[in-house]
């Protein structure tokens, strides 16, 4: 996206300078671009600052040994290496442990649907609850900054007044 330079005089401004775009690494595991965090949570480019409430999050999970162990959990299945690896240990388990109709297969895939879900709806109430402190830390700020317009708007207001009946008032009292 190109931006026009604001610094630059009328005559010698340039036309438009375009913004880095991020890069990807050559062979990485999880195809983030450069910079971003590479621990199983989704980050922000580490060159830019950070939401008040991301960083609240961010240290919370790192202080919590069961949200990091979640966190991996989630990362890892919600993977294609995931994916690849379930379709060759059942092909396996179908192929040379257990015969048809493969009861003991059936259960353990069972199993892992029930974990896998639960990790699916904590992760889901934590980026809830995440959404909701950002929205409310949002509102706040955008509260006090429309307070804080308001009142330069009255202020410049009663200054444009004030200034209006001075300029207009003097020439009458000069005749």
């Amino acid at each position: 996206m190109a931006t026009p330079d604001p610094t630059a005089s009328s005559d010698d401004r340039p036309a438009l300078q375009e913004a880095p775009r991020p890069t990807r690494h050559a062979a990485g595991a999880a195809e983030q671009p450069a910079g971003f965090c590479d621990d199983g949570q989704a980050g922000q480019p580490k060159s830019r600052p950070h939401h008040p409430v991301v960083v609240a999050e961010q240290e919370e999970r790192a202080a919590d040994l069961q949200l990091r162990i979640a966190d991996r959990i989630t990362a890892f299945a919600g993977s294609m290496q995931f994916v690849y690896i379930h379709v060759a240990l059942f092909a396996i388990w179908m192929l040379f442990i257990e015969s048809r109709p493969w009861p003991m297969l059936t259960l353990i895939v069972s199993l892992e649907a029930i974990f896998l879900s639960t990790f699916v709806m904590i992760g889901q109430n934590r980026q809830a609850d995440f959404q909701q402190a950002k929205a409310d830390h949002d509102f706040n700020e955008q509260e006090l900054e429309l307070k804080t317009n308001t009142q330069l708007t009255r202020e410049i207001h009663t200054l444009t007044t004030e200034l209006h009946n001075r300029l207009l008032d003097e020439p009458a009292r000069r005749r």
